[in-house]
């Protein structure tokens, strides 16, 4: 899913804006900006957090779904009789016994079209054919393994290489234009100087600590689902369709969650499969998706195809810009993965044309990954624009500074706030980049190996959708927050709780924090970067909806000291209710004020819309900078990052640990993403060969570069009150194109592939 796309899934309510301005937004606070510890740290590093699949109830039995062994073909047989028989085993879902599962409906995102175990067909390798269930999960996984399928197999394809035969663009079934502006051709044909390059990023698939999992508990009609889901709300929607139940009778419960990256943002097939198991059988359900099965069935970022066109005049103007991009999509489902989502506004130039087309594959199904579309996309047009440096002499810093724009060409609107400049000058100056010496292989470190420094720009959409929030203060003196949303690791929880502190003066450790439940106030999904700039709104609206609820009972409680006054002439400082024109010291603790009223608490719903009617007038991204430092021992052809800088322009941070947290996270995630990972699929009969963490590659510990992480801190005044933006996505963005810049210049072979290889470093010339 796109960035635009996503933006257009979510956002089904609109409100008034302010008018972009750098008074918009409030001052720092003492708790706004701060490095505050996460609220759930505790709870986390206790073990005393739960997860999906940390739930038991009485009766529960264990789900292992049966994976085809497959990728392309019809089932011809198959024989549960054994399985069924064995020890323990309660229940065997096949095609002809599966009751109650349907389609989904428009009003929320399942990840795959086809309801599971729906028909005879396999598109995938992997695909759910059958579940077991049974009393323990040894049990379970015995039965799997004990159920008989006999196939009619086809040749899968699962070519990576996406160079099909496609009529031209703009023919029928072709590829389409995304954007245009100019006469790109005409431009690039007649540019002085010219790149033309083809870039490719693989497979690679989610591996977040926690693999997905589903706990289904019936009571009656009603059922409750323990999920691993980045969007309980959504996740909500979709079973109520996809169960056949109405959404009063539905539950989606996912208070922590370790990790998602996207994968977790829309329901998968063992969610439904699980609650019908649960249903038929009349007793709680648990499923824990396997680390094998994480590379088969809840999705992956597809392998993309990039064509890169660079027209330029030798002084460094950008005449031409040519993206077409395709990427792979499974046998059902259409996924774009949308490459050219930066590419349009990035740099300025006159002429520019972008074009995408979709390449079916016996895959499962593509999903958002971390950085969606512009993290793949801005590998191929920042090493494109590394490869133009190079062509005209030209410092790479110095010729990304010479096409900034403060407007988005693409929709001709100002730039609500770009300070990339800012990115690429104090980025350079922390790197220590006026030390460059451009010459390949021409700089060493002080054990004599050499040195590569690499540069790339990023950029990351900035939306806030429509979110609810209810705030109570509390005969303690404390307050609790409550919102349909969930924190995937990124700390929700703890910036909504600066936020409440911030307005009221109650301390954070003072404030209650409930999320991860369907029942309560809608909230957003925790992706695209959206969630906290999403949900801050809805928290102050929900405050000052409290605030003016307490000030009403202070003016109307027998015995309070406010008895009698105008609610209007008072407030909340500190905690404790005063008059205006005197200071907090005079004031009486609300609490005090809630128990003389004799009041549970006092609670107030707090509404936000979307970014509004005047945001429409503006374009709104985040941008950063990425600069790398590689060192090469030609000896051995061993390379290794060692340092990276990251400047981001990601508005007004609103806690400094937990967004420098997600940038460096990203930033490994890059690492990975440049040297290390990729999914490979056997051709001869579509398996993903390396699924298992010994096989495919993930940065570790050891792996992790010296980071240094920094954030221009400038708030966005069209993104609300506090001008904060999503940064989680566009640490990622530009890491990998900045790695491989480097590796270029330390060794001189220019990786147009990811992720680098030992191969590609055996072509270099460069010697101790």
């Amino acid at each position: 899913m796109m960035f635009s796309e996503f933006i257009s899934f979510i956002d089904s309510a609109q409100d008034a804006a302010a008018k972009p301005s750098d008074a918009a937004a409030p001052p720092p606070s003492s708790i706004i900006g701060a490095a505050v510890p996460r609220v759930d740290g505790p709870f986390k590093t206790s073990g005393t957090a739960k997860y999906a699949a940390d739930y038991n109830f009485p009766r529960m039995v264990y789900a292992v779904p049966v994976c085809a062994t497959i990728a392309n073909g019809k089932i011809r047989s198959m024989d549960t009789s054994a399985a069924e028989t064995m020890p323990g085993v309660v229940l065997v879902l096949r095609h002809d016994n599966t009751r109650g599962i349907y389609r989904n409906g428009p009003g929320g995102r399942a990840s795959e079209n086809r309801p599971p175990l729906s028909d005879d067909t396999v598109s995938y390798w992997g695909q759910y054919v059958a579940l077991a269930v049974a009393e323990t999960f040894a049990q379970a996984k015995a039965a799997a393994a004990a159920v008989k399928v006999q196939y009619d197999s086809q040749k899968p394809n699962v070519n990576p290489v996406l160079d099909d035969d496609m009529p031209a663009i703009g023919a029928p079934g072709g590829p389409k234009v995304v954007s245009h502006r100019g006469d790109s051709d005409a431009a690039f044909a007649s540019a002085p100087v010219k790149v033309d390059e083809t870039y490719t990023t693989p497979v690679e698939t989610h591996n977040p600590m926690e693999m997905h999992a589903t706990v289904a508990v019936w009571n009656g009609p009603r059922v409750t689902l323990y999920e691993t889901s980045q969007g309980v709300m959504n996740h909500h929607a979709v079973m109520s369709d996809v169960l056949g139940v109405p959404q009063e009778n539905i539950e989606i419960i996912s208070h922590y969650i370790g990790s998602g990256f996207g994968g977790k943002l829309f329901p998968w097939p063992h969610s439904a499969l699980c609650a019908v198991a649960a249903r038929q059988l009349e007793r709680p359900v648990k499923l824990v998706v396997s680390r094998k099965m994480m590379f088969y069935d809840v999705g992956h970022r597809p392998n993309t195809q990039q064509r890169l066109r660079l027209g330029a005049t030798p002084q460094g103007k950008l005449l031409a810009l040519q993206q077409d991009y395709r990427n792979h999509t499974s046998e059902l489902d259409d996924i774009r993965e949308n490459c050219g989502e930066a590419t349009p506004f990035l740099y300025s130039t006159a002429n520019l044309r972008v074009s995408s087309a979709l390449v079916r594959r016996n895959v499962g199904v593509p999903t958002p990954m971390r950085g969606p579309g512009a993290v793949p996309g801005l590998f191929a047009l920042e090493s494109a624009m590394d490869e133009l440096a190079i062509k005209l002499n030209m410092d790479p810093v110095q010729l990304r500074l010479g096409l900034n724009t403060d407007t988005d060409e693409e929709s001709n609107k100002p730039f609500s706030s770009r300070h990339l400049d800012k990115c690429l000058q104090i980025g350079s100056d922390k790197f220590g980049w006026s030390r460059r010496n451009p010459k390949v292989g021409s700089m060493r470190d002080k054990d004599g190996l050499i040195l590569g420094w690499g540069v790339a720009c990023a950029s990351w959409g900035a939306y806030r959708g429509p979110s609810q929030c209810a705030v109570t203060f509390l005969p303690d003196g404390s307050a609790r927050a409550s919102s349909g949303t969930q924190d995937i690791g990124t700390g929700t929880y703890t910036v909504i709780a600066q936020v409440v502190s911030d307005k009221t003066g109650i301390p954070v450790d003072n404030v209650q924090v409930v999320l991860g439940e369907s029942n309560l106030p809608p909230g957003p999904m925790s992706g695209g970067s959206t969630a906290t700039a999403t949900v801050m709104p809805s928290v102050v609206d929900g405050v000052n909806a409290a605030i003016k609820n307490l000030l009403a009972v202070a003016t109307d409680t027998p015995g309070s000291p406010f008895k009698g006054k105008d609610s209007k002439d008072l407030t909340l400082t500190a905690g404790r209710i005063h008059a205006k024109d005197q200071s907090p010291d005079s004031g009486t603790p609300f609490g005090d004020i809630i128990r003389s009223a004799g009041l549970a608490g006092v609670r107030g719903e707090g509404k936000s819309g979307g970014m509004g009617a005047e945001a429409k007038n503006y374009s709104t991204h985040s941008f950063g900078a990425q600069f790398a430092e590689i060192t090469y021992d030609p000896g051995i052809a061993q390379l290794r990052v060692t340092r990276i800088v990251s400047v981001i322009d990601g508005g007004r941070i609103i806690n400094k640990a937990t967004a420098t947290n997600q940038v460096a996270g990203a930033i490994v995630m890059g690492l990975g993403m440049g040297l290390l990972e990729q999914t490979i699929y056997d051709q001869r009969d579509g398996r993903p060969v390396n699924d298992n963490f010994a096989d495919y590659l993930v940065a570790t510990c050891a792996d992790a570069p010296q980071i240094d992480v920094h954030f221009l801190d400038i708030p966005d005044p069209v993104m609300g009150e506090y001008g904060a933006r999503g940064i989680g996505e566009i640490g990622l963005a530009g890491v990998a194109p900045a790695i491989t810049a480097a590796v270029y210049h330390a060794t001189g072979v220019r990786v147009r592939n990811l992720p680098v290889r030992i191969e590609d470093l055996l072509t270099s010339r460069i010697t101790a």
